[in-house]
């Protein structure tokens, strides 16, 4: 009976306090007012039918609540290693307050890593340093378009009005604004707040073709055409899949969608707002670089491209086929790892669907070298981005640039409450309740958006001075060092299987079994899986 013991003593102290009271005593009533309280608590935990744990445990099943909704907090600040990455390390957060607040960010006594430990990764020095230049560091992506786009290797990765709030969108691009880099809007369209500061977008249109779809939710050309051909959208991005939830559509109930969004988006308010798990604008890979080819045509010529993240290999190859076959090229394409997740999302598709970045970026970067395609198509990259070895060691993967979301995020002031879902976010980033967005100062967070950019850049100059190089797109495998038990250390280059320029045009042999299992079978005229595949589908005994 011990687990009633508190209510027991709540009753007896109410009933107590309210004799002392009728007779006079008015200094128990506070008492009186504390125990009556934590009795009308304990009677309806003991009364209600919905919870067995307050039943068994009337009030004190309470304190298990209280404690349970701070675990994040309480682990978060005081138990977990500034090390330990869940999903960000103490030690990540600082760096990018320390760089978005320009303050120093020189760590003392030593590196906190285990230097022997499996996954310890490194960039190999070189005995003559490169001297140091120019660390702005841009690339040109579709180079032989109409409108090519100079860009930073560094920039703001998808987070959609809706997600983020109105000032958090504000300080984004107005910091990319003020340091010379680019904002993807992601698939929420371009809202009025994107276009306050008037820094560069990359406008990225999801299967739901928000600000540029017909009533129906099919893809209306003459709206895409207008909003692309706005001098602020230097890219157009199609996505096909996000790293936080693929091959998973989304929506945004009707209450949420508030006449900002429905403006953006070209939504009616008091609906269901739809993202489908699909696209309904092609149906096979070659139908889908026609649409790109579209979408560059309808935008003026500006780069077209698109992003994904990586799932059945033989839908990917079939897209490279057909690249192949028909010479219709994307100018650019964003490889999205299974470790994003700036959105809310189902915890099965966090934590167990698509292919993590790096396992991604080798294959579509493989894919186009064995077919002689890599050099006329840009390759960006996001997933878990925060610091300059983050950048130089994807970079060596095989990307020409990378985004961040969650980086950005923490420059803003972020503190990893793990709120973005519930419309409580501490910080007024990831909300739309105007009590909270509206606190966040957006010319000082701007300020921040732009040193955290910069900061970073610099280090990755120093970085790859230290290792000799010049420029990022000098970086390949063989700088990037992983060790891979106590006594055994190899090279990305090692580690890792690599076609030579146009080994897939040979016909094999292939140094990997995805190629070998799936590359000959996949087809340009059809998502659908190889007959072996589909085989095994109707059968256990496979």
């Amino acid at each position: 009976m011990s687990r009633y013991l508190l209510y027991f003593a709540s009753l007896a102290g109410f009933l107590l306090a309210l004799m002392m009271v009728a007779t006079g005593h008015r200094d128990w009533l506070w008492l009186l007012a504390v125990a009556g309280a934590l009795s009308a608590l304990g009677t309806w935990d003991v009364l209600q039918k919905k919870t067995t744990l307050r039943r068994n445990y009337p009030i004190l099943a309470h304190f298990r609540y209280g404690l349970e909704s701070v675990g994040p907090e309480i682990r978060q600040y005081f138990i977990e290693r500034d090390t330990e990455e869940v999903p960000y390390s103490r030690e990540q957060r600082t760096l990018v307050y320390q760089r978005a607040k320009s303050v120093s960010d020189v760590v003392p006594f030593g590196s906190e890593l285990n230097i022997y430990g499996d996954r310890y990764e490194w960039i190999n020095h070189s005995i003559t340093p490169a001297p140091h230049r120019d660390e702005s560091y841009r690339i040109v992506i579709g180079p032989d378009c109409a409108q090519p786009f100079d860009a930073s290797v560094f920039n703001i990765s998808a987070m959609s009005f809706g997600s983020l709030s109105a000032n958090a969108i504000r300080a984004l691009n107005w910091g990319a604004k003020r340091g010379g880099f680019s904002h993807d809007t992601g698939e929420g369209s371009i809202s009025q707040y994107h276009r306050e500061y008037g820094g560069d977008l990359v406008w990225e249109i999801g299967s739901g073709y928000f600000g540029c779809r017909n009533d129906d939710g099919s893809f209306n050309e003459e709206r895409f055409a207008q909003n692309a051909s706005d001098p602020q959208v230097k890219m157009v991005e199609l996505k096909l899949s996000q790293g936080a939830k693929p091959g998973h559509g989304g929506m945004l109930p009707a209450a949420k969608v508030t006449q900002e969004i429905s403006e953006a988006r070209g939504v009616p308010m008091g609906q269901d707002c739809i993202s489908p798990a699909r696209h309904s604008v092609f149906n096979t890979p070659v139908e889908l670089l026609q649409f790109i080819s579209k979408m560059r045509e309808l935008s003026g010529g500006k780069p077209a491209g698109f992003k994904l993240a990586i799932g059945h290999p033989w839908e990917w190859f079939g897209i490279a086929k057909a690249m192949q076959e028909t010479g219709l090229l994307p100018d650019f394409i964003v490889v999205d790892g299974a470790e994003g997740g700036t959105g809310a999302a189902p915890s099965e598709f966090i934590n167990h669907v698509g292919v993590p970045m790096h396992e991604g970026l080798q294959l579509v970067h493989n894919t186009l070298v064995g077919l002689g395609l890599r050099e006329k198509i840009r390759l960006g990259a996001a997933g878990k981005i925060v610091s300059a070895f983050d950048i130089a060691r994807t970079m060596a993967l095989g990307a020409d640039w990378c985004n961040a979301a969650r980086g950005f995020m923490f420059s803003l002031g972020c503190i990893q409450a793990q709120s973005c879902h519930n419309d409580h976010c501490p910080t007024g980033i990831a909300t739309q309740n105007p009590d909270r967005w509206r606190k966040l100062d957006i010319e000082d967070k701007a300020g921040r958006v732009q040193a955290f950019h910069a900061n970073t850049l610099k280090a990755l100059h120093d970085l790859l001075c230290a290792a000799g190089l010049q420029h990022p797109q000098e970086l390949g495998p063989e700088h990037i060092i992983r060790r891979v038990s106590p006594t055994e250390i190899r090279s990305y280059n090692a580690l890792f299987a690599r076609l030579r320029p146009g080994q897939l045009l040979e016909g094999g042999p292939y140094p990997h079994a995805v190629f070998t299992e799936y590359w000959p079978a996949a087809r340009s005229d059809s998502f659908a899986p190889p007959p072996m595949v589909a085989a095994m589908r109707l059968s256990k005994a496979y």
